[in-house]
């Protein structure tokens, strides 16, 4: 027969082994609790942010007055990005591509000549004539209802060997391209001074004001500041 002969645990197994048992539950729990209410959550919303702001919306600040009066310095605007297409990152590749932007759209779109984001309207698209005679702006022979917020401030009118401004063309925008100009027509640099505007380049239409800051009034009179009959507009 043979006989097994188990030992007893000495001291220190016995001590490693009750402290083991003592922390390991703990630990774990707590472990368990942090991943489970804390970092489990911050990595979804994480995702979906960055999911939403690819795909579907984005939020831009408006820096400059060359919208002036549509859009004001420190309106914060939602851009929704799947009307002309979503480009999947890191590709040229477009999906979800409801419609091409079309005038009177205001669009977010990519400089290339600044490589920053801007917005401005667009005026006309590729295929059609563009003329500025005097502040006019003419499409396809037919003179533009200026936008209602709109604004042609300076009274004097620049000829057009001087500037592009107020007179330009007619030209013809070559298919993929848009022209764009900013409200604020004497204060905008836009096509009339860089040219066309590659559709390609487009991030989204810009849908409604979600916040308005005036920087104007002191900091203490948040009455003022903000701009509470401008947040939920829509833009148009």
């Amino acid at each position: 027969d043979i006989t097994l002969f188990c030992g007893s645990p000495s001291h220190t197994e016995v001590s490693l082994q009750a402290k083991s048992e003592n922390k390991s539950p703990k630990s774990s729990g707590a472990l368990h609790k942090l991943r489970k209410e804390w970092i489990e959550p911050i990595l979804i919303a994480v995702v979906l942010v960055t999911f939403i702001k690819t795909f579907f919306f984005q939020n831009f600040k408006i820096p400059s007055g060359s919208m002036e009066d549509t859009l004001l310095v420190g309106d914060y605007l939602f851009a929704v990005k799947f009307l002309y297409g979503t480009k999947i990152p890191f590709t040229d590749h477009v999906i979800w591509k409801i419609r091409d932007p079309k005038p009177g759209d205001i669009v977010v779109f990519r400089s290339v000549e600044e490589k920053k984001d801007l917005i401005k309207r667009v005026v006309a698209m590729g295929g059609q004539t563009l003329e500025i005679r005097d502040t006019k702006v003419f499409v396809d022979g037919v003179e533009e209802i200026l936008p209602p917020h709109a604004k042609i401030t300076d009274s004097l009118v620049i000829p057009a060997g001087v500037s592009t401004r107020d007179n330009l063309g007619p030209i013809l925008i070559p298919e993929g391209m848009l022209f764009t100009m900013g409200d604020n027509r004497d204060n905008s640099y836009d096509s009339r001074f860089w040219g066309f505007l590659p559709v390609k380049n487009v991030k989204g239409k810009a849908l409604f004001l979600y916040w308005s800051w005036n920087s104007e009034p002191p900091i203490y009179d948040i009455a003022h500041k903000v701009r509470w009959n401008r947040i939920f507009n829509p833009i148009k």
